[in-house]
């Protein structure tokens, strides 16, 4: 049974405020690094929308990476210290790789990269400048176009025999400590997306320009998010998919204020590990 055959009624939710992309003049751009001088930071501005935000762990057993683009799955580590990059890549990178070859049913995964997020009330979320904070927008991390690029720049020597089949780019998000109560992720069902929701923005680094999907307002979006995750979860998060069949390609996802979060609650630390993922057919 999808989510769309549940009852959403009769499944608990919270309201709470997310940010779309405000309507924009061209193509939205953000800089990974201080703009030139006069230049705004980023043409992608918000439009806070207040939506409901449904609890998915009672149905986190019908939720399907191809049907909805995200699913919870239980990935017990042993990492003892996930802000030091040697043990992630020497421990929890191959753990990650062999689980998703399994789960999935892959011929190959390839890990790329990883991002550490701790959040500090007020900080700037500046790369390079210590722990990465909460993304607090409504996005897609690849486009149509960067997810196949993302071979390219990553597995060159192989990128045409590759792209030949089937293509996905995973990300792995869990949290560092549980249970989970401040800044949680929500998931949209990509069943509710709209190809026409999705808008190319390009985000400017140093010595190159990726490109992620900002998202427009859609009210017939539907939210989901898993409650006080655990250190032994993880949110398998679709961010682009080859397959053009039917099933869901890009997942929008984004961090958000849970107004029941106890106001002790430890500020959200998490990791996510960003993967290319095959299929031969």
């Amino acid at each position: 049974m999808g989510l769309q055959q549940a009852k959403l009624e009769s499944l608990p939710f919270v309201t709470a405020e997310v940010n779309y992309l405000a309507p924009t003049a061209g193509k939205p751009r953000t800089y990974a690094f201080d703009p030139p001088p006069g230049e705004p930071k980023s043409t992608a501005l918000p439009e806070p929308r207040n939506v409901p935000i449904f609890d998915a762990r009672l149905i986190a057993g019908n939720l399907s990476l191809d049907r909805e683009g995200f699913a919870l799955v239980r990935h017990p580590t042993i990492v003892r210290n996930f802000y030091d990059d040697k043990e992630v890549k020497n421990v929890y990178y191959p753990a990650v790789e062999a689980f998703l070859k399994a789960t999935l049913k892959a011929d190959r995964v390839f890990i790329f990269d990883h991002t550490v997020r701790k959040r500090v009330e007020g900080a700037a979320d500046i790369r390079g400048a210590g722990p990465r904070q909460p993304a607090t927008r409504v996005h897609v991390d690849q486009t149509d176009k960067s997810g196949a690029n993302r071979v390219r720049e990553h597995l060159p020597d192989e990128a045409d025999e590759l792209l030949k089949g089937r293509v996905q780019v995973i990300n792995v998000w869990r949290p560092i400590r549980g249970p989970l109560r401040d800044a949680p992720l929500a998931m949209c069902d990509g069943q509710t997306v709209e190809a026409s929701d999705l808008v190319a923005s390009d985000l400017i680094y140093p010595n190159r320009s990726g490109e992620t999907y900002s998202v427009k307002y859609n009210p017939n979006h539907r939210w989901y998010y898993i409650p006080e995750m655990r250190t032994d979860e993880a949110l398998l998060l679709k961010c682009y998919d080859s397959a053009t069949d039917g099933r869901t390609r890009f997942g929008p996802h984004t961090a958000f204020t849970d107004p029941t979060t106890p106001v002790d609650a430890a500020p959200r630390e998490s990791i996510e590990l960003r993967t290319l993922v095959f299929h031969r057919n």
